[in-house]
């Protein structure tokens, strides 16, 4: 593999995002590739507000939770320390636990898509990934995983949310399907399984 990339894991609560990001973590390393992982929100101090207003400790709209993100993206992309274009000057491929398409899903089924996709306009400018992976669960399989994975649900996590966002995935994956590597696989299979078709996909962009 000649050149490092930035790709960016999405799907719905539960979908095996972080599973898949320490096999495709591991998958670039074998392929002598240096590797950065990254999440959002960040542990920045604007992602901080965003997971306290996730687990309740705050309380806050559904548009000032859409503009903070929009924020957290920015210093997530420019950080001059640890930033995505940081990372990638530095030689390093970069995997991310969400990015844009987050926003524009779990905000959407709240807020204007349109302004959705206009507020991050300008993270988009900076920085498209070479590739979107879309890990697709049904809102079922999501909701039995939180409950085995953790005691407590966080904002969004509702049965009637996840069937909204999965929704809107597919809505704003096929409006911007012109503008953006795309490529969605089946989540409920095997994580190794998975991780192989995710690889597949990668090597035939960066061939």
């Amino acid at each position: 593999m000649k050149k490092n990339l930035f790709i960016a894991l999405e799907g719905i609560d539960g979908s095996g995002k972080s599973t898949q990001l320490k096999l495709l973590k591991e998958k670039f390393e074998q392929a002598g590739q240096k590797v950065y992982t990254t999440c959002e929100p960040t542990d920045g101090p604007t992602g901080k507000i965003i997971r306290d207003i996730f687990t309740h400790k705050m309380e806050a709209d559904h548009r000032t939770i859409a503009a903070l993100f929009v924020a957290d993206r920015l210093e997530h992309i420019l950080n001059k320390t640890n930033g995505i274009l940081k990372m990638l000057g530095d030689g390093y491929t970069v995997i991310t636990d969400r990015y844009y398409f987050s926003s524009y899903a779990y905000q959407s089924a709240h807020v204007d898509l349109d302004w959705v996709i206009q507020a991050n306009s300008l993270s988009a400018g900076l920085l498209r990934p070479d590739l979107n992976i879309y890990i697709d669960i049904t809102p079922a399989q999501s909701i039995e995983r939180i409950r085995k994975g953790r005691s407590t649900i966080e904002l969004y996590e509702t049965l009637e949310n996840l069937q909204n966002v999965r929704n809107k995935y597919f809505e704003v994956m096929d409006l911007l399907k012109g503008e953006e590597n795309i490529f969605v696989t089946n989540g409920n299979r095997p994580p190794e399984e998975i991780s192989n078709d995710i690889w597949t996909e990668i090597i035939k962009k960066a061939g």
